[in-house]
């Protein structure tokens, strides 16, 4: 990795700067760091504005465990097996907002979206800072707070997917999944500890998650009322969930699965076995949309089932300095006069 990155950082390999607005969301570790609900958070702020058309934004991944290749725009007859399971959760909560779209080759991809979507604007991509065969307009950095990237090594010592010294690639580094208790003085701490390997002047932002209410698989309807609960998760890391749930429910049990673990029948069969009759299972969203695959109708309509929504919140005034550099990058990076997404250097 280190001999790749040089590669690119010398311009023997090429790396390719696309003419509609770019920014990747992604993190130097294996897994765990909220990437999902930040880009959701992006694609929010983003669509929140009627009149959003559905073309306007993209949201790009490889599409991690699918069982299709190549290039791949979100239908209602994917599955997480052609799709990859973050992508259909983004898919399932806001396809009527944003395309969603997977593919490998993330250059050719891009080439794809602009010539299927015209009025394209932007493009969120997820999990991509090692992609470095397109170099986006704004590269988000996310350190997990129980797990910060300058105390990790790289795999297979530690869970880094490249050297610390990666972070300099970064325009803003979020350390994510912060508690709500976290101090200035904590704060400025890490930011310290991060500065240290990031270019000067990049900000570093504090954020935690948000949960919601259970939702039930069948209606997404929510249910304040819920109480037992069996919790269900396949996560990379799964600690700050638990801790969650069993401050705000009654925790009878954790079912830990892998991270992107792929159920089966004989998964779920298993785990209403074990279901005391008064408690509903809960999972996540990522989850959720696997295990919903595997119900009938009527299964779906009469099972106790539920997953907890989460967002990203950011903490005290790294809301404000977020929304700050997201509106220095739009003021950077305007449409053209016909709407179109193609830049146009502010």
């Amino acid at each position: 990795m280190q001999l790749r990155n040089a590669f690119y950082d010398k311009a023997l390999f090429s790396s390719w700067q696309p003419d509609v607005p770019v920014i990747s969301v992604g993190n130097l570790t294996v897994g765990g760091t909220g990437k999902t609900p930040m880009v959701a958070y992006l694609i929010e702020r983003y669509t929140a504005q009627p009149p959003a058309s559905p073309d306007q934004t993209a949201t790009l991944s490889r599409g991690y465990g699918r069982r299709t290749k190549g290039f791949r725009v979100a239908s209602p007859d994917d599955t997480a097996d052609t799709l990859g399971d973050e992508p259909l959760q983004l898919y399932r909560t806001y396809g009527q907002r944003v395309r969603v779209c997977v593919g490998e080759r993330r250059a050719d991809a891009i080439r794809h979206m602009q010539q299927a979507f015209p009025a394209l604007r932007r493009v969120l991509l997820d999990d991509a800072f090692q992609h470095r065969a397109v170099t986006p307009h704004l590269n988000l950095l996310l350190s997990d707070y129980n797990r910060p990237f300058y105390t990790d090594r790289p795999f297979p010592g530690g869970r880094l997917r490249e050297s610390r010294w990666g972070a300099r690639r970064a325009d803003a580094v979020i350390v994510t999944k912060c508690p709500d208790s976290l101090s200035a003085a904590g704060q400025a701490a890490i930011a310290e500890r991060i500065g240290v390997y990031t270019r000067p002047g990049v900000p570093v932002l504090f954020a935690g998650l948000r949960y919601g209410q259970p939702t039930a698989f069948a209606t997404k309807q929510p249910n304040p009322a819920l109480d037992r609960v069996v919790l269900v998760s396949g996560l990379a890391n799964a600690d700050p969930l638990e801790r969650y749930v069993q401050t705000s429910f009654s925790l009878v049990h954790h079912h830990r699965f892998a991270d992107h673990y792929a159920y089966r029948r004989t998964d779920l069969d298993r785990l209403l076995a074990r279901l005391p009759a008064d408690a509903a299972l809960l999972t996540t969203e990522k989850d959720w949309v696997k295990l919903s695959a595997l119900l009938t109708p009527a299964e779906l309509t009469a099972l106790p089932l539920y997953y907890l929504p989460v967002a990203v919140q950011f903490l005290g005034e790294s809301g404000q300095a977020f929304e700050a550099l997201l509106n220095a990058f739009d003021a950077r990076y305007p449409a053209d006069e016909s709407g179109r997404g193609f830049l146009k250097k502010a």
